[in-house]
Order: C-alpha cells, then sequence, then structure tokens
C-alpha cells in the first residue's frame, strides 16, 4: 500500500494537528487537502511524482500555507473590530 494514502487520510482527519507534519516534502500534497484545495493536491501529487517535481511541488505547498494562515491571521484581525 502507497505510504501517502493512511498519511492523507490521517491528515485529513487531523488537519489542524498535522500542519507541522505535513510541511514535510513527503506529504507537501496534503497542505492542499488540509486548507480545501483538493484539485491543487492533485496536481501537487502529480508533480511529486516526477523526478524535478518535488522541488517546485514543495515550494508550491509551503507558499500556499503560508498564504492561508496569513488569510486567517486577517480575517481574525477583521473580525475583532
Amino acid at each position: 500500500m502507497c505510504p501517502i494514502i493512511p498519511a492523507l487520510l490521517l491528515t485529513l482527519l487531523l488537519s489542524e494537528t498535522l500542519h507541522a507534519f505535513t510541511d514535510c516534502p513527503y506529504f507537501a500534497l496534503a497542505d492542499f487537502f488540509t486548507i480545501g484545495r483538493p484539485f491543487a493536491g492533485l496536481i501537487c501529487l502529480i508533480l511529486q511524482i516526477t523526478l524535478i517535481g518535488w522541488i517546485p511541488a514543495t515550494i508550491w505547498a509551503v507558499y500556499a500555507l503560508s498564504q492561508y494562515k496569513t488569510d486567517k491571521k486577517i480575517e481574525k484581525a477583521l473580525g475583532q473590530r
């Protein structure tokens, strides 16, 4: 069985607690699933399968997660007004 599948299922169930774990390049695609972007996650998986594609996939996943966290902080700050 592919080791990504059980990790992906765990990440979907425990998304907030496993964000630090999913930042690992091996699980970069799981970041997209936890932030609600499954199609981007599938594209990331395709990139990770290729020999050279895992580097841009990891950078893309870290950037997307950073943007997601920034958006949440902005929403929280604006919600407190």
